[in-house]
């Protein structure tokens, strides 16, 4: 396969990995709490830079110096994620109303890119052997790491903007229905941390002696 047909897949896999249900839930959660089809989009856009950003950097550091990353490291870093998910949760379940005023959005893309850096962290060991496995070059091996973290930008500002404005219409029209939906993207991400810390921990070993780490 030429590089430029290997590019070509590395954008589209990336605007799948975007649709990844801990990464959806996780921004569901934090635009729940705003009714702007704008807000709702710089929350999309600076969890894709956050998450791009150390996705390509991790990334890349491991494909130029072939670094191993350890099975306990990769299980924390995805305990990360699965803590972060229980903090937006309990964050959305707490007091509050849904807003659009300045300081909400930019309270909200802080935390977005928070939480993308987070899951580009978790995530670049993983990418980053598939492409070892394919790419021995690493020229070749960083830029599909960086056509693939645009991708995810892209595919994130998708998937947000496409939730966002049915929602957006239903929040304007019914003020109830945005307070519950606040309250039900907070149980799901909620819900969804404590699956991952349960499962990072016990079944993949993460508090156990010996650690079984798949990357993924």
């Amino acid at each position: 396969m030429s590089l430029l047909a290997l590019l070509g897949l590395a954008l589209v896999l990336g605007i799948r990995h975007a649709a990844d249900p801990d990464h959806v839930v996780a921004v569901a959660a934090i635009t729940a709490r705003t009714r702007s089809l704008l807000g709702a989009t710089r929350v999309a856009v600076m969890w894709g830079l956050g998450h791009s950003l150390t996705l390509f950097v991790a990334g890349a550091a491991i494909v130029a110096f072939n670094l191993a990353v350890p099975p306990r490291v990769g299980l924390s870093l995805e305990l990360a994620v699965a803590l972060a998910l229980v903090t937006v949760g309990v964050w959305n379940l707490g007091s509050g109303r849904i807003r659009d005023d300045a300081a909400v959005a930019s309270r909200g893309g802080a935390r977005a890119f928070a939480v993308g850096l987070l899951h580009g962290l978790a995530g670049s060991a993983a990418v980053a052997l598939l492409v070892l496995a394919t790419l021995r070059d690493p020229r070749a091996a960083c830029s599909y790491l960086a056509v693939f973290a645009a991708g995810t930008l892209v595919g994130m500002v998708l998937v947000t903007t496409s939730m966002a404005a049915p929602l957006g219409l239903a929040v304007r029209r019914w003020r109830r229905f945005g307070d519950g939906m606040r309250r039900a993207t907070g149980v799901l991400s909620l819900a969804m941390g404590a699956w991952l810390v349960y499962r990072i921990g016990w079944v993949d070993g993460l508090f156990l002696a010996v650690p079984r780490w798949m990357p993924h």
